[in-house]
């Protein structure tokens, strides 16, 4: 008998190509791509906020957005000391106009959006406006010690087309002269370098083709449906702020949001050698979950709804009497405001992007969305679950605490994404 996974699918190729990065890999996606091109863009029918994906993406059957099967992410330094000039700032918006034209705005097109870090702004003598919350990344639990992400820019590509990210990033990066039919009069990399280059991928299928990863076990746990690695459905509309709700709606960056990018590195032996799934219910949505059998298979069943919010208030009780929490109970404390609203919109995806070795390694990118990056600390240090070990000797700083000992931060950066308007190199007061 094959071995699953020994014979490389077109989803590996795909995959395997994107990551690469390489024009050898362009041409493979290329031979791989639908027949019909994708579709071009209007530059006028762009909308004005860069985070608006969700009306022009895929949603499943229950209303829950899908996010474009392949990312890249490109993080940017400015090639110079000081403050970008006129010619810096004509030089990226011609760039990124490129993208707009070539490309129709949804996921078989492409989605796309630059956005800029505190040490990017600390180049100007202006500062911030005070409201606008986009601080210096700082560790968020006494347990976790990640490199800061502090590159001027990052640039974040996605499309159900591995064609298209690649062929994106080519233009962007001054490969190409031009992407689908428009040409590229200028590039990314005639005013910033690439620092870094990260890759991605989610939806159901695709983490199952390559979990031939460190961090996952031998025995090909994941499940086809998933679109995780851990085996579980996510993103449920019900508990994801809305677009407008991360948006700022008055001030010079009205339109715009901020960002937060997190790199977690994941391993899943114990995972899946040691929780059966009646425990992995427990571990990443609740012991209420397993205990009212609310979950089938990856939790498609959920529909639209996680339905944690019901047991954020049980989690001592749940503590002492099943010797474990959730991940999603624990977070879920921190993330609505006091009108009910979900405060975070979360974009994440999986990776298998090599560590500096020829081995592809299981990790997960972890993008959210906020009108304050203040926000996102106070659900990330909810989900520490730190006051909860006191409940019971049972719930340690990292063991039975939702996914904490299974999920590694390796890196983490703040960003303020404006609106399409103030893309290009803005200003701290535009």
């Amino acid at each position: 008998m094959t071995p699953p996974h020994s014979t490389p699918s077109r989803r590996d190729v795909l995959k395997a190509a994107v990551a690469a990065g390489s024009t050898a890999a362009l041409s493979a996606c290329l031979d791989l791509a639908p027949d019909d091109g994708p579709p071009s863009g209007d530059p006028t029918a762009k909308p004005g906020r860069q985070h608006a994906w969700n009306d022009h993406v895929r949603t499943d059957d229950h209303g829950n957005v899908e996010l474009p099967r392949h990312q890249t992410l490109l993080y940017l330094t400015l090639d110079r000391d000081g403050p970008p000039t006129p010619g810096d700032r004509e030089t990226v918006e011609s760039a990124l106009s490129t993208l707009d034209e070539a490309y129709e705005w949804s996921n078989e097109g492409l989605v796309f959006s630059a956005a800029y870090s505190p040490a990017y702004f600390e180049r100007f003598d202006a500062a911030l406006p005070e409201r606008v919350a986009v601080p210096d990344p700082e560790p968020l639990s006494p347990f976790e010690d990640p490199v800061f992400d502090t590159q001027d820019a990052l640039v974040h590509l996605a499309s159900d087309r591995a064609d298209v990210v690649l062929a994106a990033e080519h233009a962007l990066t001054g490969e190409a002269d031009e992407v689908n039919g428009v040409a590229v009069d200028a590039a990314l990399t005639d005013a910033l370098t690439v620092d870094s280059r990260r890759t991605g991928f989610v939806g159901a299928g695709l983490p199952a083709d390559r979990q031939d990863a460190a961090g996952v076990p031998d025995s090909d746990p994941v499940p086809e449906e998933s679109p995780l690695f851990m085996g579980f459905t996510a993103g449920f509309a019900a508990n994801q702020a809305t677009e407008d709700y991360v948006t700022f709606d008055d001030g010079p960056f009205a339109g715009g949001t901020t960002k937060v990018v997190a790199n977690l590195r994941q391993r899943l032996d114990d995972w899946y050698g040691e929780q059966d799934y009646e425990e992995r219910v427990m571990e990443l949505f609740s012991p209420g979950h397993a205990a009212d059998d609310l979950v089938e298979g990856v939790g498609n069943n959920l529909g639209a709804d996680s339905r944690v919010d019901r047991y954020v208030d049980d989690l001592a009780e749940h503590a002492r009497e099943y010797g474990r929490v959730g991940h999603a109970q624990k977070a879920a404390r921190a993330n609505r405001d006091g009108d009910g609203n979900v405060r975070l919109l979360r974009r994440h995806f999986e990776s298998t992007d090599e560590l500096g070795s020829d081995q592809a390694v299981a990790s997960l990118h972890f993008p959210t969305l906020q009108r304050d990056v203040r926000e996102f600390e106070a659900v990330r240090r909810a989900m520490n679950g730190t006051d909860v070990t006191a409940a019971t000797p049972a719930v340690r700083q990292r063991v039975n605490n939702g996914i904490l000992e299974y999920v590694f931060v390796r890196r983490r950066g703040y960003f303020l994404v404006p609106p399409r308007s103030l893309r290009a190199l803005p200003e701290p007061d535009p």
